[in-house]
């Protein structure tokens, strides 16, 4: 294929990914982003694959059929449930490739660069791998948080920032280190000390941040997996590689602003430390009895009340529940009831999380709101039913002010009339933050697995 074919090739794969990008910001056109995207990748696929920089077709034959049958395993196999962690490991390996790729230009002795060409070429690989590091071993941090491999707590050393400032200091200095050996074919060992050095803080910074914030880290994590893409067509002078790294970093950083603004947070903050780091005080104690309610008399709640407000959480998740819950939905609307969903920016593990789940159970988009919409209407609201959700529907995050997650605006359901909280237990949230939400007069607590739950209202309502 000519020049001129694939670089025409790589600007219709680059219109199709920003046309998924659009489609993929609303509910109703995000399977039509979905169907972009994958043209888009198929196309960038041959192009490449049919250029003049391709010398052995068996290598890439194979490189191809194993990333490929790694991808239908994955899409076969992982729940949705998984997805969150998914996303993360699928980063990680994104930065692996960047440091990988950097490292194989750097040994390149077929390269004659010279002068300016040189050096910038030199800065490309640094911070490349840089980027790379950073995002592989944060991303696999994430995946450990977010799997429960690893506790969702933060993990706060003495002089963290210190610490942070101290490597990214000691990364400027080996970069300038790099460029001075580099001029007289030297500079691995520089390189080699900045990837540890990049390797380290990845796993600090996640480790910092605390279970509420995963959401944004994951956002985060998507951006410099776009910026380590767009380093990596640099150094192979790979033009959709490095508008398709812009595209996937710039969206990755406005979401993540997006969602620290819908959380009264500051990115850096987030990055500095996360919910769940000391607040300069003790958190109130929570006192008092929960009310427990079984399933028929939760049945009865709903059949009695005009309008229901359901905030799913990820024990909705965990459970399965989400065809259930439609089913119930269904149920009650086709009776006359007022039914909506009261999405939190940060529900479940991962940005969208929650929206996915209701999108796969086929749960109208007309009837899910957003935080904002959905909290100027709770004196309206009989009944709000709470499906796993601990965290985002935390009183204290408005008037605790040595609370974990202070300052993070809530779904204010205790405002409703009456609030049924489906829980397994009274362990607290993936943020371990306790919630008096449990224990309000007009809060009831229907225990157990969410979907056996959902399973006996639904029975009930039905009888």
């Amino acid at each position: 294929m000519s020049q001129s074919l694939v670089t025409m090739s790589y600007i219709v794969a680059t219109v199709l990914f920003i046309f998924s990008l659009s489609g993929l910001s609303n509910q109703e056109t995000a399977r039509r982003g979905n169907y972009y995207g994958m043209l888009g990748m198929a196309i960038a696929i041959i192009a490449t694959a049919l250029s003049a920089s391709v010398t052995s077709y068996v290598v890439l034959i194979i490189a191809l059929l194993i990333g490929g049958a790694i991808g239908v395993k994955a899409a076969l196999k992982v729940e949705m449930t998984q997805m969150p962690e998914l996303v993360a490991i699928m980063h990680s390996l994104v930065g692996m490739a960047a440091v990988l790729v950097g490292y194989a230009n750097f040994m390149d002795s077929s390269l004659s660069l010279s002068g300016v060409e040189k050096n910038i070429h030199e800065v490309e690989i640094y911070v490349g791998i840089l980027i790379g590091a950073v995002t592989f071993s944060g991303s696999v941090i994430a995946f450990g948080k977010l799997s429960e491999r690893i506790s969702g707590k933060p993990m706060l050393l003495p002089a963290r920032h210190w610490l942070n400032l101290g490597l990214l200091v000691a990364a400027v200095f080996l970069g300038r280190l790099f460029l001075q050996q580099a001029e007289a074919g030297g500079g691995t060992f520089p390189l080699l000390l900045m990837t540890i050095i990049a390797l380290a803080f990845g796993v600090h910074m996640v480790m910092a941040i605390g279970g509420a914030d995963m959401p944004v880290v994951v956002s985060m994590l998507n951006s410099y997996s776009g910026w380590a893409a767009a380093a990596t067509g640099f150094m192979l002078s790979n033009d959709l590689l490095i508008v398709t790294g812009a595209l996937v970093g710039s969206s990755g950083a406005i979401l993540s602003y997006i969602m620290c603004r819908a959380m009264n947070r500051n990115f850096i903050s987030v990055i500095a430390g996360g919910f769940g780091t000391a607040s300069g005080g003790e958190a109130a104690v929570i006192e008092g009895e929960v009310q427990p309610i079984d399933a028929d008399e939760t049945a009865q709640l709903l059949l009695t009340a005009k309008n229901i407000v359901i905030i799913p959480g990820y024990g909705m998740a965990v459970a399965q529940a989400q065809h259930t819950v439609n089913e119930i939905t269904k149920l009650l609307r086709d009776k006359g009831k007022k039914v909506g969903f009261g999405i939190h920016p940060v529900a479940g593990r991962m940005p969208g999380h929650m929206n996915v789940l209701l999108a796969e159970a086929k749960v109208p988009y007309d009837i899910v709101y957003e935080m904002d919409e959905i909290n100027e209407d709770w004196d309206h609201v009989d009944v709000s039913i709470v499906i796993g959700a601990n965290d985002i529907v935390n009183p204290s995050a408005l008037d605790d002010p040595n609370s974990p997650i202070a300052g993070m605006p809530v779904l204010e359901c205790w405002k409703g009339e009456t609030t049924i909280v489906l829980k397994r237990s009274m362990a607290s949230g993936y943020a371990g933050v306790g919630n008096p939400l449990f224990v309000l007069e007009n809060t009831r607590m229907l225990f157990g697995d969410a979907n056996a739950t959902m399973q006996a209202v639904l029975k009930a309502l039905k009888g």
